[in-house]
């Protein structure tokens, strides 16, 4: 599995509407883009900082995987994702074949045109780790 960049860190918030003062009239950063994410439950935002973004992530129902995240208690950092040059596809083979345990057992699509799945943090130190690529 080749990684090329950290593709977006996933922050979790309530509400995006509450957390843009902070980003843009005080980090100095624009949102570009919203999108809603169906079958994730998630409305995205995204900003970008150099070559990586930052995808806000607010719940639109209350059994969203980022609901459950905020409701026991993560505040923040949700999740770093890595572009990884080799394919999706192959980057969970090759992570299956480590014994690292799969969320997704196939890419699936994700916001800002994205193919993505993830690795299961009890594996992976912790860590909600997504697989991206264009």
């Amino acid at each position: 599995m080749k990684i090329s960049k950290i593709e977006h860190l996933g922050i979790a918030v309530q509400k995006i509407e509450d957390v843009l003062p902070y980003f843009e009239g005080v980090l100095g950063l624009k949102c570009y883009k919203t999108e809603v994410v169906e079958d994730q439950k998630v409305k995205t935002a995204f900003l970008q900082v150099g070559e990586v973004k930052i995808e806000l992530l607010e719940p639109t129902s209350p059994d969203s995987t980022v609901q459950k995240f905020l409701d026991n208690g993560g505040r923040g950092v949700h999740h770093v994702a890595f572009k990884v040059e080799d394919g999706v596809s192959e980057a969970l083979a090759f992570c299956d074949e480590k014994g690292i345990r799969l969320i997704d057992k196939a890419p699936r699509n994700g916001a800002d045109k994205l193919h993505i799945a993830f690795l299961h943090p009890k594996s992976t130190c912790g860590i909600l780790t997504e697989l991206c690529e264009e």
